[in-house]
């Protein structure tokens, strides 16, 4: 099955991009603006094994995907129509090193004045890719955390960027929280970066 949207490649238009893990604090991609962003039908989920950016093959990290199911809070971010296509090119070279996610157009609503409903690329999570770890038990996931690493640095810096960026939103993902505070208490912080803070309660 192919992991490509077709209606991406179609359109010339400007282009959204639903950010709901790494994205939303390092989108590594020049955008216009950027809009707190609700997508209805999928949920922001520790679900794939990471392989490469946070982990390895031998030992896995664990990474953020949608899948099935609720809703998700996020950013979608608005690219220039003439950066489309580099933009296009740069996710997939970010995202889809392992073809772990689905690369889909999703309907997501906007957080300013109009209320605004726009199609924005996301991308989901294969169920059936090796990858998919699922739902995972919160203790498991923070044995895969703490000693997932990989190019992109250690798993636990991730998670933590992740719930600074959802706090910054005024939001709390329940989960994820759980888990972060779970690996303040196995590790206390000892910097002041922003993955280091101690979380707000």
């Amino acid at each position: 099955m192919s992991s490509i949207a077709p209606s991406l490649t179609a359109s010339k238009g400007d282009l959204w991009v639903f950010g709901y893990g790494s994205l939303m604090w390092r989108p590594g991609f020049e955008h216009v603006e950027q809009i707190p962003a609700r997508l209805i039908g999928e949920h922001r989920a520790l679900c794939v094994y990471s392989f490469d950016h946070r982990g390895t093959p031998e030992k896995p990290g664990l990474v953020l995907g949608l899948d099935r199911g609720g809703a998700c809070r996020g950013i979608a971010f608005r690219v220039a129509a003439h950066l489309r296509e580099a933009t296009i090119e740069y996710l997939r070279s970010r995202e889809q090193t392992t073809n772990v996610y689905r690369e889909v157009m999703r309907s997501v609503w906007l957080d300013n004045d109009a209320r605004q409903r726009v199609s924005a690329l996301a991308y989901v999570v294969d169920r059936g890719h090796i990858q998919y770890a699922g739902r995972l038990p919160l203790t498991e996931q923070l044995r895969i955390v703490q000693q997932g690493h990989g190019r992109s640095g250690n798993n636990r810096d991730y998670v933590l960027a992740t719930v600074r960026a959802i706090e910054a939103q005024g939001l709390r993902d329940r989960e994820l929280h759980r888990l972060a505070l779970m690996l303040h208490e196995a590790h206390p912080p000892h910097a002041t970066s922003d993955a280091e803070r101690p979380l707000t309660p």
